[in-house]
């Protein structure tokens, strides 16, 4: 490359305080995730680890006893799993894939967006999954909230 094209193109790449301001303003204007369940079947609470080892495929039942069946929304997967457990979608994936073909389990459904998701926990006791706080109807019950 010349000495010309390199300065063009060094010029034109955006500089580490763009990407910084643009990595901040992404951080500010998440939406806030919550875990539900049907109420009829939820507890009160759960903790984080208890959502770790359902939606890691650790645990089937709820601390309680209750069968539990996690459902993921598409439309924030990365930033529950990134919240969750820090981790990329990336590792998820692979994280899942090790699973199935060691026959240890299998991921959670994935579900095209948050209101599909509220509407299907509404509608089955047994499942649990995650939607935008702004989403929210009182016909779910929320288990646990991701600290802003």
């Amino acid at each position: 490359m010349s000495r010309v094209a390199h300065r063009r193109h060094r010029a034109a790449s955006p500089g580490p305080w763009l990407c910084l301001f643009v990595c901040l303003l992404g951080a500010s204007a998440r939406a806030e995730l919550v875990v539900i369940m049907h109420p009829d079947s939820a507890p009160p609470r759960l903790d984080r680890q208890a959502i770790v080892n359902i939606f890691m495929g650790r645990h089937f039942r709820l601390p309680g006893g209750g069968a539990v069946v996690p459902v993921d929304s598409q439309c924030c997967r990365e930033e529950f799993y990134r919240g969750l457990v820090d981790k990329t979608l990336p590792e998820i994936n692979s994280y899942w894939a090790r699973l199935v073909f060691s026959g240890r389990g299998s991921p959670p459904q994935q579900i095209a967006d948050s209101a599909e998701v509220l509407e299907l926990v509404s509608q089955n006791p047994g499942l649990i999954g995650y939607v935008e706080r702004s989403v929210l109807d009182a016909r779910v019950a929320v288990v646990y909230a991701f600290s802003p």
